[in-house]
């Protein structure tokens, strides 16, 4: 049994817990020490037990609280070697608790296993994840301008997906954002927009996930009902139910979701 708690979800900070009920993960590091340490402790998890960090990428966003995390609890932190060598500019002694690898390896941390592959998106060396206790798979794709095969291949894999539903594109194009930012979310190695992230979460449930969790949602170019109606009606237009076929809900931006359990 997998259990997933997104603490915080946004371009201000992204962070979840992932569980087995004996080895916790945290996914990102986004939000204060102070915050992630009040919502695992609400979760029942001390943060010193945590197995260990899992980052994505190196920006901001998923790595604000990292540092005083680890210098407080010494947690093993995993990163691909791009994002391992940024970390490294950005941390202090970092180097002592980090375990980089190739992205597209596969990392045994406790009783869980997370297979790591990569994405498309402005930093250096991004990944997502697929976390499995050898019965159930948790994926996480956020953070990425086009969903590639091999992100697809690990949805499909999926019992409980966590995907990114970033922006309304005409919002986005008829905001008040400068044209060089417009432009990056929009291109390849940007975000992914309501309707990119429902063909992922159309791929998950037709392939069997019961979960789906609509993530990174922009505060100035997307709304949590515009987001689910999108993705909503894209499911429903392949047949799919909710409720009765998947579960389909979006993470708040900054307080901690409900648990899913897989």
């Amino acid at each position: 049994m997998l259990t997933l708690t997104t603490l915080s979800s946004g371009s201000s900070g992204n962070c979840l817990l992932l569980s087995d009920g004996r080895t916790h993960l945290l996914l990102d590091a986004g939000i204060s020490c102070r915050r992630i340490c009040k919502a695992l402790r609400a979760l029942g998890v001390e943060p010193k037990d945590l197995s260990g960090v899992l980052i994505t990428h190196e920006h901001a966003d998923h790595i604000s609280g990292l540092g005083t995390l680890t210098k407080q609890f010494q947690l093993p932190v995993y990163a691909s070697r791009g994002t391992a060598r940024q970390l490294c500019y950005r941390i202090a002694f970092l180097e002592d608790v980090l375990r980089p690898f190739s992205a597209g390896e596969h990392l045994s941390i406790g009783a869980l296993e997370a297979m790591s592959f990569p994405t498309s998106h402005d930093a250096s060396d991004s990944v997502g994840y697929a976390i499995t206790d050898g019965r159930r798979t948790a994926a996480v794709a956020t953070d990425l301008g086009v969903a590639t095969d091999v992100v697809y291949a690990h949805l499909r894999r999926a019992h409980l997906a966590v995907v990114e539903a970033n922006h309304d594109v005409e919002w986005l194009i008829s905001g008040p954002y400068p044209y060089f930012l417009k432009e990056r979310i929009l291109g390849p190695c940007g975000h992914l927009s309501n309707e990119e992230g429902g063909k992922l979460a159309c791929a998950a449930v037709e392939a069997g996930a019961q979960a789906v969790i609509l993530a990174h949602l922009s505060g100035e170019n997307n709304t949590p009902a515009r987001a689910y109606e999108v993705v909503r009606a894209m499911l429903e237009g392949r047949g799919i139910a909710l409720d009765r076929d998947v579960r389909l809900s979006v993470a708040p931006r900054s307080e901690a979701g409900p648990q899913y359990t897989v």
